[in-house]
């Protein structure tokens, strides 16, 4: 028999952390909590690859991301299916994904990109972020997109409860596991939890559509 689990992700530049959480929505267990790398270490630049190209020619810029999306799309379905595999093995059946993001401006040509220090920021999250949600799409794995600034506040709406009670939740579950446990890990936990919630509630939580590879094409 197994139980059902959900994970949640918060993307860095070159890596993400991920937690999963299995158990009833009022109290959760965190059965899984890892650093999911995005970027090749023996690619220079590929952790902040829009960074690593601003000042490069136009082509040899457009190869580099090219190579730079692949690589990390690459490494995000890796990483995440073994991730499932590995809980499925437990005997957890992940049912979900939550990921949260910060809503930005939609971005324009890569030549603009590359003219502004605010564009390229954004860029690398939404390339990071994408290879994730395409990686959970490979998984058959539905995606919940979370407003980060939101993740408190839609927490204790999803599953009944009051954020004092939920960050007081989050603040025990980093006792008693230990570091690793900031932000990154607390948001991570989050978008799981929601996503748990949602999924036994059978809303919110919308199955998972086929995503437009992020490639050179879109820059």
């Amino acid at each position: 028999m197994t139980s059902a689990a959900a994970l949640g992700m918060r993307v860095h530049s070159g890596w993400a952390a991920l937690v999963a959480l299995s158990g009833p929505d009022d109290s959760p267990c965190l059965i899984d909590r890892r650093i999911l790398p995005l970027a090749n270490p023996n690619t220079a630049g590929s952790k902040q690859p829009y960074h690593a190209v601003r000042r490069v020619p136009f082509p040899a810029a457009q190869a580099f991301l090219a190579q730079a999306v692949e690589e990390t799309n690459r490494l995000a379905s890796r990483g995440l299916m073994t991730t499932i595999e590995e809980l499925q093995r437990r005997g957890f059946n992940v049912a979900g994904c939550g990921l949260p993001l910060k809503r930005g401006r939609t971005l324009p040509s890569l030549e603009r990109i590359l003219a502004s220090h605010a564009f390229i920021h954004t860029a690398e999250g939404q390339l990071f972020r994408h290879a994730l949600a395409q990686a959970a799409a490979e998984c058959d794995l539905p995606v919940t997109d979370l407003e980060e600034r939101e993740l408190l506040s839609q927490a204790a709406v999803e599953i009944g409860s009051s954020i004092i009670d939920i960050e007081r939740q989050l603040a025990a579950m980093g006792r008693t596991l230990g570091p690793p446990w900031r932000e990154d890990q607390r948001y991570a936990t989050l978008a799981a939890w929601i996503t748990l919630a949602a999924t036994r509630k059978c809303h919110r939580c919308t199955p998972s559509r086929p995503i437009e590879r992020y490639s050179s094409g879109h820059l």
